[in-house]
């Protein structure tokens, strides 16, 4: 979850979505992306992030959509790019069940509260940043999910 969906969460969608089809888990396990904000609903992602994307031969498919109280009863996990989004996020949830945390806290090795940094206004490297942070997240993520699984059984 970032603020526009067009550059972070379509970025981690992607990224998580090639890691859990890799996996043969694409059965078992459904990735989306939101915005907090509305700015950019039904466009698709930044040409920033597609090409930076498509370098590294993850697929961006997403139209950019905004999340709202009730999206919490549709997902187990709700990931926030950066603090500010997760701030919006835990005000908006109230009640409603489910885990809501930082994307990073799930990469190996990130100080706590660690962010992903929004490239929007910066160059290209910034969003080629963005997708190594993701991939190292969402790994971690995926690590995380199968150890869940295991341990349920």
């Amino acid at each position: 979850m970032c603020l526009g969906n067009i550059c972070r969460s379509p970025t981690a969608e992607g990224v998580m979505r090639t890691l859990v089809t890799e996996a043969g888990l694409d059965h078992h396990i459904t990735v989306d992306s939101a915005g907090t904000g509305g700015w950019h609903v039904g466009k698709p992602p930044d040409p920033r992030t597609r090409a930076a994307a498509a370098r590294r031969g993850v697929h961006l498919d997403h139209r950019a959509w905004q999340f709202t109280a009730r999206d919490f009863d549709r997902f187990d996990m709700v990931l926030a790019m950066d603090g500010d989004n997760l701030e919006a996020l835990e005000a908006m949830r109230g009640r409603r069940r489910g885990t809501l945390q930082l994307l990073r806290s799930y990469e190996p090795g990130a100080a706590a509260g660690a962010e992903v940094p929004d490239p929007y206004y910066g160059g290209d490297a910034g969003f080629d940043e963005v997708l190594e942070i993701c991939e190292r997240a969402c790994r971690g993520l995926l690590d995380h999910l199968r150890r869940e699984v295991a341990g349920a059984r």
